[in-house]
């Protein structure tokens, strides 16, 4: 059965936030964020916490896509 445009887009949507779930729960996730937030609470305290997790999610996230667009084998 295939989808109509807007359940497609809701799947692919679901697929994504389960992706970045996985992620955000890695340990590996999780110390980059604490790595770069004590690094960030050097310059600007006050949005350290956030520009980590941003920062980390945007690396992990690309490293994603990158593994996905390069060709098997």
């Amino acid at each position: 059965m295939e989808l109509t445009g807007a359940a497609q887009k809701l799947a692919d949507f679901k697929i994504w936030l389960d992706q970045i779930a996985v992620i955000c729960l890695s340990e590996e996730f999780q110390r980059l964020r604490a790595e770069l937030e004590s690094f960030y609470k050097r310059s600007d305290p006050a949005g350290a916490s956030v520009k980590a997790f941003a920062d980390a999610l945007y690396a992990f996230l690309s490293e994603a896509e990158e593994s996905a667009a390069r060709p098997a084998g």
